[in-house]
């Protein structure tokens, strides 16, 4: 593929990890093709910052893909029933399991639908914001599972299989801290108020500042001295 016409599918939730990785992407030179869901999650606010990343950072098109995790459930961000937990200080050892905001095989999903994109627009990156460092410990963000994914691409494409292509699954942010995230999202351009991270919005449509995400978000802005321009915008 042409140094000049370099492709990628960037998988876009509007969060922090996956705007920073679409800001990578660009700035490596890619025309970016950006992919989020409306899976029916709880926290379905975050389309709305997908869509103005999205716009902010000129991707060539933006897709929105529909489908309902709540009748397979099993998570407190698809399932009404289990409530998003809360908690009040975040140390180092607040991740002893899997939580229960793990959506079942949701970046396996995410991904097929990212591989699927690619291969029609013949782009050989996929890009995704997962973070092993600053997370909750889902199974699906972890270096070996992209490893698996990314040979499964190879194997499973006729693309690839007809040698036209190789597939790389980038995860940029893979090592970073959420501090060092937000560092080079702003030594990118990435205006961070554009972003949401929130599993579980107030009634009044601001961030609960309680769950894990919005308690890992504020962390990294505190880390480096810096107010989350989300929450002066929101008043908070």
């Amino acid at each position: 593929m042409s140094s000049e016409n370099k492709k990628a599918v960037v998988l876009l939730s509007g969060g922090i990890d996956s705007s920073t990785t679409l800001a990578v992407a660009r700035a490596e030179g890619y025309e970016c093709y950006a992919l989020s869901f409306d899976y029916a999650q709880r926290h379905k606010r975050e389309l709305e910052s997908a869509r103005r990343v999205a716009d902010a950072l000129g991707v060539v098109k933006h897709m929105i893909i529909r489908f309902d995790l709540t009748e397979i459930g099993g998570s407190a961000l698809t399932d009404r029933l289990i409530s998003v937990p809360k908690k009040e200080v975040l140390g180092e050892d607040t991740v002893q399991e899997i939580p229960v905001t793990y959506v079942p095989a949701r970046n396996t999903i995410f991904l097929s639908f990212a591989l699927g994109w690619a291969e029609v627009l013949e782009a050989d990156t996929i890009f995704i914001g997962a973070n092993a460092v600053d997370y909750s410990g889902y199974p699906d963000c972890r270096p070996e599972y992209l490893e698996a994914f990314e040979r499964m691409a190879n194997l499973a494409t006729k693309i690839s299989v007809e040698g036209r292509l190789t597939y790389r699954i980038k995860a940029p942010l893979l090592y970073l801290t959420k501090s060092e995230i937000i560092r080079k999202g702003m030594e990118l351009g990435l205006d961070y108020s554009l972003t949401w991270s929130c599993y579980d919005p107030r009634p009044d449509g601001r961030p609960c500042l309680s769950c894990d995400s919005c308690l890992y978000r504020l962390k990294g802005f505190e880390e480096i001295g810096v107010k989350d321009p989300l929450l002066e915008s929101s008043g908070l």
